[in-house]
């Protein structure tokens, strides 16, 4: 449920539960004294007297007086006609008052003997009867309101009749108290209510979240919180899945990283001291004078030489590296023509591959026209990275590496094979990433970073280009990488 609909039902239970529940008690506490009002005598109680005033209860006793008065002056007989005095009584028993009619000092009638009992002793004598029509005694003790009219019986004896009437009979002490009491209670029970309805519907839920962020803290991101509430509960629930999962790749991507910038770290460690320690050991051959003949002097050079070239690469390469994951790799572009570009290309690694036993084939299949924009130096990378990777996982005795470019109409398609080891069909889809070896025991022996076929993908792509393998076990690899020809935009003549 949303704040804003929990802030109006809220604000209903507030209103609407405690005038039901004072309403209620109402009821109940007026139906219980009315009760104990008709053991008083009073037979036909309502609740019409809970909200009788002084004025209202004067004016019904003085219409009474008035219409007994009219009585008195048409047919004084009637007063002494038990029949009469009981329809009289019946008639305002419901008004909460009653009629008492004394004889001498005796009662004649009375409509509520309970209550005549008590206040007897107090009634008037003979003859106090006021003059003035709409005055009454009250006795605030007792809380009755009383008119009297004075008469003669037949037999000469002095009668007077009372009109005696309870004023605010329910609205006492009693009735007060109760009612305060009954509305605290009630107060009492609705702020219980809203109180547990608000702790589970806000304060749990934001409780368990409070949890569940000390777990993220302490680096515990697999705590998770079910995701049944709705409205802003919800969103925040939602919100924390969706920020731990992310924190936990993030986290075990970091991981991941920093052990393979350990396993980079330990293969570029491996891979430098093997050239560092050729170049030693034929540095210190010429210190000794073991290449004593211009012929193993011109040998141990070269060979220093081509072992500082390694090193050269394996530097670039970490520099290429770090560059990928800051995106900054830095490009040249221009138009390159094909043949031109991937001849020289083809006879500058044809040279190492010969002294390595390894047969080249080249094939250009592209108009000798045909331009592309690229970086020269990172598409000679590329080629560098494939082909070294070729040598890398060369297992045949007569190693054979195939170079073709084809026309692809709008784009050429650039195919490099060899004839090596190959790769599972369950690795191909993989040696693009970063750090992943085919085979981790025999890069130990041969070297190699895994880093050089992730720098190839990136550089094409950031060509605008797409590269793929295909492969068969035993048989060997291709790598198949496709990069769009540049055309010039032809304005049309007039």
């Amino acid at each position: 449920m949303k704040f804003r609909t929990r802030l109006w039902v809220t604000f209903a239970i507030m209103v609407i539960i405690p005038l039901v529940l004072t309403a209620a008690a109402f009821i109940i506490i007026g139906t219980f004294l009315m009760r104990g009002q008709r053991l008083n005598g009073f037979t036909e109680i309502d609740y019409s007297t809970i909200s009788d005033s002084m004025e209202t209860v004067g004016a019904q006793t003085q219409a009474l007086y008035e219409e007994l008065l009219f009585q008195l002056e048409k047919d004084p007989a009637a007063f002494e006609s038990q029949e009469y005095l009981e329809s009289v009584s019946g008639s305002i028993n419901k008004k909460n008052s009653y009629i008492l009619v004394r004889k001498d000092e005796e009662i004649f009638y009375t409509g509520n003997t309970k209550a005549a009992e008590q206040i007897w002793d107090r009634l008037p004598a003979y003859g106090q009867s006021t003059t003035e029509k709409r005055t009454g005694y009250y006795f605030s003790e007792l809380q009755k309101y009383v008119k009297q009219l004075d008469f003669v019986f037949s037999d000469g004896s002095q009668g007077s009749l009372f009109i005696i009437t309870r004023v605010n009979s329910l609205i006492a002490r009693p009735l007060l108290i109760d009612m305060v009491v009954a509305i605290i209670g009630v107060l009492v029970f609705t702020s219980f209510l809203l109180t547990q309805w608000i702790h589970r519907g806000v304060f749990e839920p934001i409780n368990q979240l409070n949890i569940a962020m000390r777990k993220i803290k302490d680096g515990n991101f697999d705590y998770r919180l079910s995701n049944d509430s709705k409205g802003e509960i919800g969103d925040l629930y939602r919100n924390y899945e969706d920020m731990r999962l992310r924190l936990k790749e993030s986290t075990e991507e970091k991981l991941q990283q920093e052990s393979q910038n350990r396993e980079l770290i330990s293969n570029i460690s491996h891979d430098l001291k093997t050239p560092i320690t050729a170049i030693k050991g034929y540095v210190e051959g010429i210190m000794d004078g073991v290449a004593d003949t211009p012929e193993k002097m011109d040998k141990y050079i070269k060979t220093v030489y081509n072992k500082a070239n390694d090193m050269d690469r394996l530097i670039n390469e970490l520099t290429i590296y770090s560059g990928i994951d800051n995106n900054r790799i830095p490009y040249h572009f221009h138009r390159i023509n094909v043949a031109d570009y991937f001849g020289d290309c083809v006879e500058e690694v044809g040279v190492e591959l010969e002294s390595k036993n390894i047969e080249l084939n080249y094939s250009n299949l592209v108009s000798p026209d045909t331009m592309i924009i690229a970086d020269p130096e990172q598409m000679k990378r590329v080629i560098s990275n494939i082909i070294s990777n070729s040598i890398k996982y060369m297992d045949k005795e007569k190693g054979i590496i195939d170079i073709r470019i084809l026309d692809e109409v709008d784009s050429i398609r650039v195919e490099i094979e060899d004839n090596g080891k190959g790769i599972a069909p369950k690795d191909l889809s993989n040696i693009f990433e970063r750090f992943y070896r085919t085979d981790a025991s025999r890069n130990s022996s041969t070297g190699g970073n895994g880093i050089g076929l992730s720098i190839v993908k990136k550089i094409v792509e950031d060509h605008g280009g797409y590269i793929w393998a295909t492969s068969k076990e035993e048989e060997g690899t291709c790598l198949h990488f496709v990069i769009r020809k540049y055309k010039e935009q032809r304005k049309d003549a007039d």
